[in-house]
């Protein structure tokens, strides 16, 4: 069974056709990405712009395209902090679903946590006993505790990468004394959620998901993406250290030029690896391992363990559109698995 997993980020929107079936692991067939900036089409009200809206429906449309062609029999659209946090998210939603048929379902920030959590756990089994896992995203921050495959503690922070940098660093490169004015908010910020996690248990195994880490883990020295996604991968909070030094004295386009370090991504790196940096110091942690897996794998095995226990079933591909835009009467294809249903 190939499903799709239709990701609308701050930043991007990705979506990943797997194989269902393959010794009950997700395996990626495909991969479709598009920028979106949806963070940056926000007026001051916290709407999001009409042309933000037109290129959502847009991106989303030719996503629903490619789920068809791919012949997936099931698409799983969601969406993370920038439509959780629009104050015209459910304006938005009505619009993407009635424009494209895709019933587009925005993630609370703590299910966001649980179910990149579940994606961990699943990667380093059971023998990796009590995991911290922390995921930087373009609008939030998720950190999690436990010793199971649900969190004893998942919390979810607005500390996102591309939202720090809009707020503190928006000049190009930042400088000494906005980095070091962001270095004591986020220790301010993340003392409290830290000692929360702490009291759960201290970890055997600490973890970082997200491209974020990814990212900060190759210019610190991790093997490439090339090298396959079994490779150990560490990211040290001496190497993050040495690196932050480096790249808050660059610009943006210069950052960009750096080996894993995509265009999209390059204007926010400084707030992420400073969101990293703060993370590991609040939690006592001196090295993160880099779980190739996160949030999309983890609503993908959920999805999988509902409808293994007979979960309700109710999502659809759109079918051709209409030359008005709109879904064609009859052209969709009946699907299992509101996104709503991956959490408890």
């Amino acid at each position: 069974m190939r499903l799709g997993v239709l990701d609308v980020g701050s930043n991007t929107v990705h979506l990943l056709v797997v194989d269902a079936h393959r010794g009950g692991h997700p395996m990626p067939m495909s991969s479709t990405k598009a920028t979106l900036r949806l963070a940056e089409n926000m007026d001051q009200a916290g709407r999001i712009t009409e042309a933000g809206a037109q290129r959502l429906i847009g991106i989303i449309a030719e996503c629903a395209r490619v789920a068809k062609t791919s012949e997936c029999v099931e698409l799983m659209p969601f969406a993370t902090s920038a439509l959780r946090e629009a104050t015209n998210s459910d304006e938005i939603l009505a619009r993407v679903r009635e424009s494209t048929g895709v019933d587009l379902q925005v993630l609370s920030g703590v299910d966001e946590a649980r179910s990149t959590f579940l994606a961990v756990r699943r990667w380093y089994g059971w023998s990796a006993g009590r995991i911290i896992n922390l995921d930087i995203g373009g609008g939030s921050l998720e950190m999690t505790n436990g010793g199971d495959e649900e969190p004893d503690v998942a919390v979810s922070l607005p500390l996102g990468a591309g939202h720090l940098t809009r707020v503190y660093l928006s000049e190009d490169p930042p400088g000494k004394r906005r980095v070091a004015k962001l270095r004591d908010w986020l220790e301010a910020e993340l003392a409290v959620p830290a000692k929360q996690l702490i009291e759960a248990g201290r970890p055997d195994l600490a973890v970082g998901t997200s491209k974020t880490f990814r990212s900060l883990a190759r210019l610190t020295g991790a093997a490439p993406s090339a090298a396959g996604p079994r490779v150990r991968r560490t990211l040290t909070s001496s190497g993050l250290r040495q690196l932050i030094a480096f790249i808050s004295r660059m610009t943006a386009s210069d950052r960009a030029e750096l080996e894993g370090v995509s265009s999209d991504r390059s204007q926010q790196l400084v707030a992420g690896a400073l969101v990293a940096e703060a993370s590991m110091r609040a939690l006592s942690l001196e090295s993160l391992e880099i779980c190739p897996w996160a949030l999309r794998e983890g609503l993908i095995l959920r999805k999988l363990d509902t409808d293994m226990n007979g979960g309700p079933r109710a999502t659809y591909i759109p079918g051709p559109a209409a030359e008005d835009g709109k879904p064609a009467p009859g052209g969709g294809v009946a699907l299992s698995g509101p996104i709503g249903t991956v959490s408890s």
